[in-house]
């Protein structure tokens, strides 16, 4: 006897239960499919997008590594008109690569004043992240080391050779060098000796100024 009426008891749960899912379906059922649906399509465009991403991402990185093979085979022009396009089709990061490429390349073609002058574009690009800005700073200082003055060097160097900031040792090491050509080797002293002080700069760029320093004590 107990046995039925458990057993009652779980079909009239049952059967309540089977109400309250058509109740609510009929009351939300239109919102939950549309849910559904929304769901559905979202899936679908993060898959789309993901793939054209994916697609893009390395189409341009096929570019940039054909153009890396022009500027290898000694076809600068051509190199610097796959970079051109690049710099003005690619996708992701490819176009300020190819940028900061393009004017490498023209440095070493020997026209360090368009390679400084496109360093200092990009340089001042405020949607280009900043690490790629300071190198880019970075580059046209030294270019201008044999090129400039200590002040274009200095506006470009000087801020980027601050306590903290990744690339000092290698301002600083552009700051002496600027200032030693322009024979103010006091300041060019300074400037070394910071980088010689400096416990993690980089070995190679404090043997050279702990040369260069021994240089200047040398011809006093």
């Amino acid at each position: 006897m107990a046995h039925q009426n458990d057993s009652f008891i779980r079909e009239v749960n049952d059967e309540l239960r089977s109400e309250q899912v058509k109740a609510v379906w009929l009351r939300f059922g239109g919102i939950l499919a549309m849910l559904a649906i929304l769901i559905v399509i979202g899936t679908i465009g993060k898959v789309a997008y993901d793939y054209w991403h994916e697609t893009s991402a390395s189409a341009s990185g096929d570019e940039f590594l054909a153009a890396l093979t022009l500027a290898k085979d000694n076809k600068p022009d051509e190199a610097l008109a796959a970079f051109d396009k690049l710099e003005a089709d690619g996708y992701g990061a490819y176009p300020v690569l190819a940028q900061m490429r393009a004017a490498t390349l023209k440095a070493q073609k020997g026209d360090t004043a368009a390679a400084v002058t496109a360093f200092t574009e990009i340089s001042k690009n405020d949607a280009i992240v900043q690490p790629m800005r300071d190198a880019a700073r970075l580059r046209a200082a030294y270019l201008l080391v044999d090129t400039g003055t200590y002040a274009q060097v200095a506006a470009e160097a000087e801020q980027l050779a601050v306590d903290g900031n990744g690339l000092r040792s290698s301002a600083r090491e552009a700051l002496g060098l600027a200032a030693f050509k322009a024979g103010d080797k006091a300041k060019a002293k300074e400037w070394f000796q910071q980088i010689v002080d400096d416990n993690q700069a980089p070995r190679g760029l404090a043997n050279r100024a702990r040369m260069l320093l021994d240089v200047m004590a040398s011809t006093q």
